[in-house]
């Protein structure tokens, strides 16, 4: 069993930035953790992911260059730190795990998820 807890969520200004925690407990070893958001009335949808080694990065094109992931292992905390934040940006954010490899950007990819964390960017 697996269970993420996520935080760093919060209101924010348009061109601001924001960090998301994922704390991942239970059997954690190799695993990929993938973050999705989903707004109002839309789908949930990828946001990024980490591979289960730990050294590659997915990222959807509607946030390369803005935000990264990353993992502490000594913690078992991954991250995703947004930068230059826009309305659009706007949703719940989730942290999800799975032990399998690949297809991270699809939601039944992963084993389990945390309840989420609100983002709000204000104009």
């Amino acid at each position: 069993q697996v269970e993420l807890v996520e935080s760093g969520g919060g209101l924010v200004q348009a061109g601001g930035s924001l960090r998301l925690s994922c704390a991942v407990s239970g059997r954690t070893s190799r695993y990929a953790v993938g973050w999705f958001r989903q707004a109002p009335g839309k789908e949930r949808e990828f946001v990024s992911a980490l591979g289960r080694y730990g050294y590659t990065t997915y990222y959807a094109d509607s946030v390369k260059g803005r935000f990264t992931i990353s993992r502490d292992n000594d913690k078992n905390t991954v991250y995703l730190q947004m930068n230059s934040l826009k309305p659009e940006d706007t949703a719940i954010y989730y942290c999800a795990s799975t032990k399998d490899s690949g297809a991270y950007s699809y939601t039944g990819r992963y084993d389990y998820w945390g309840q989420g964390t609100q983002v709000t960017v204000s104009s």
